[in-house]
């Protein structure tokens, strides 16, 4: 769509519509602008508290490099001590048992003082050049396997201190380093020992670590720091921005916040994982909350604003509506405008009023006019249920019955009885809409006639659920279809006919069917009717009459058509509403 279409598709609104899409505008603008400007502000305090948390996580792992070489110096003290030194020395020169049992107890003694000096140790272990464990704090015992495992990464380092990761075995951290002599008499570095320190790295951490989120410590593919950690690390990504330290990424289906930092003393790689919005939950609650505000803010002002626009317009609308109602010819509806006080006296209230006058004398000509069709309709009706009205034969009828059955004349008394029904049904005009039920009494006494004049060739059936007895018919609608089946379909032919009442109800309506096996109806038959092409050449109750009788008593929708997918035979079909209205 073009702007030209735009701008003419604008210019053929209505106001209202136009002033609600102007203050729309005017409100959505000022809107956007405010968001960025907040969110621009948030930003900035985002970026803060990022660096802040990096900060922090550089200071605690500052902190535990700190406590972690003072204790690289410890086992430095230990082994460059010199009673340490002679110990060993003196161990390694075979002593006797006792020689031996007595400096061991002095070495324990000793490293128990150490450990029970520092709050971060499990432990402390030497072993000797002879292989012989001393051990003073809460020792864990060691396996072969596990004591060479030591060793060796003990002898890597040639004196220097190495580290053992904690695993599934020991939870501890360990320093551990070879004893070398070098004693101001003997400084030839020959093997003393070996020097094991198991340091609780989970308590070193969690007493320097911030409390918030999840540390972890780790150096290349070893997880030190916690034992159990409960995420994947090939699944945290370097920082993005690795100059600040700090990263946001989702993870498990979470957003963290991580920082990182790799210490250059051990090499280690210090993370802090913190849900996001563990840490920003304050800040995502004020910048929703001034979202939802501003957008209340702007739903509010808009319904004030199509308020406004609308008490505006709202006349005009009203008196287009009437205008149209007028125009279909709705005149009662096209009136119903409120009040003398509710109306302003301005211009669309001068013009509201001066409608309505003419309305008014439009409407009471078409009243006037409506209710004498009406009456010539009535007294139409009546003139034709007329045509069955004799009362007079009432007595003559009784008469007749009564000396029937005095000779025994069963079935002319059943005849009379019969004929008797029908005419004091017919005549009676007080109840034009009976019952289904009714009808089809009326339509029993007709047949009980029918079959005394026609015996085995008149096949009558019946095919109605009870529950459709209770619905309202106009009385004598489908006697004057059995009538016409007769007429046309039995009387025409020697052969037996069979003729059928059926009904049935779906989601449109109740359906009534009077089917024969006659030579059946010509297409196009009701049509026809009403164009006057054809004339009937029966003199009762025809089609057409039925089908407006029906119309007038349930409306346009219903009423009667003769089914022309029959193959043989004819089949008039009764449309009837569903409820019980009349």
């Amino acid at each position: 769509m073009g702007l030209r279409a735009v701008f003419d598709t604008y210019r053929h609104m209505k106001i209202k519509n136009k002033l609600s899409i102007l203050i729309t505008m005017i409100i959505a603008v000022s809107l956007a602008f405010t968001i960025m400007i907040q969110q621009y502000v948030f930003s900035i305090y985002d970026g803060q508290i990022y660096d802040k948390s990096s900060r922090v996580l550089n200071l605690s792992s500052t902190a535990i490099e700190t406590e972690l070489k003072r204790l690289q110096q410890l086992s430095y003290r230990i082994l460059a001590e010199e009673q340490v030194q002679d110990w060993l020395t003196s161990l390694k020169k075979n002593p006797s048992d006792y020689d031996r049992l007595i400096i061991s107890q002095y070495l324990v003694d000793r490293l128990i003082s150490y450990s029970g000096e520092e709050p971060y140790l499990f432990s402390i272990q030497i072993m000797d050049a002879k292989g012989n464990e001393h051990e003073g704090g809460n020792i864990l015992r060691m396996d072969a396997e596990r004591k060479r495992q030591i060793m060796n990464v003990a002898a890597e380092g040639n004196g220097e201190n190495r580290w053992i990761y904690p695993d599934s075995k020991d939870s501890a951290l360990i320093a551990t380093r070879e004893i070398r002599s070098f004693h101001r008499t003997n400084f030839d570095l020959d093997y003393l020992g070996t020097l094991v320190i198991r340091i609780n790295i989970e308590k070193l951490v969690r007493d320097i670590a911030p409390e918030e989120g999840d540390v972890l410590i780790v150096s290349d593919e070893h997880v030190i720091f916690p034992s159990e950690p409960s995420f994947d690390l090939t699944r945290i990504a370097k920082p993005a921005n690795a100059g600040k330290g700090y990263d946001i990424q989702n993870m498990n289906g979470e957003e963290y916040f991580i920082a990182q930092i790799q210490s250059l003393n051990t090499g280690w790689t210090y993370l802090n994982l913190t849900p996001f919005n563990q840490i920003f939950d304050r800040i995502i609650f004020i910048k929703e909350m001034v979202v939802f505000v501003f957008i209340g803010i702007f739903v509010v002002v808009i319904l004030l604003g199509v308020r406004f626009s609308y008490s505006l317009t709202r006349p005009i609308d009203e008196l287009m509506v009437r205008m149209k109602l007028a125009e279909k010819g709705n005149f009662e509806e096209a009136n119903l405008f409120p009040s003398v006080g509710q109306v302003a006296m301005n211009e669309i209230g001068l013009l509201q009023r001066s409608f309505r006058f003419m309305i008014e004398r439009i409407n009471t000509l078409i009243q006037e006019n409506y209710a004498n069709r009406l009456l010539i309709k009535e007294t139409e009706f009546k003139a034709l249920q007329s045509q069955i009205n004799p009362h007079f034969l009432y007595n003559t009828l009784e008469s007749i019955n009564w000396m029937a059955k005095v000779n025994r004349q069963d079935k002319i008394s059943e005849m009379v009885e019969a004929l008797a029904y029908l005419l004091r049904h017919s005549v009676d005009l007080k109840e034009p809409i009976i019952t289904l039920g009714e009808e089809i009494d009326i339509v029993r006494s007709y047949v009980t006639i029918q079959k005394i004049r026609f015996e085995e060739r008149l096949v009558f059936k019946l095919n109605v659920p009870e529950e459709l007895m209770s619905r309202p018919i106009p009385k004598l609608t489908l006697q004057p279809l059995m009538e016409n089946a007769i007429h046309y379909a039995l009387e025409s032919t020697i052969e037996p006919c069979e003729i059928s009442i059926r009904g049935w109800s779906t989601e449109e309506g109740i359906f009534l069917a009077v089917d024969d096996t006659g030579p059946g109806f010509p297409k196009g038959m009701i049509e026809r009717l009403r164009n006057g092409e054809v004339t009937t050449k029966g003199k009762g109750i025809g089609l057409l009459n039925i089908d407006d009788r029906m119309k007038l008593a349930f409306g346009e929708a219903y009423g009667i058509h003769v089914d022309e997918s029959a193959e043989h035979g004819a089949s008039v079909i009764l449309h009837l509403p569903k409820g019980q209205e009349e």
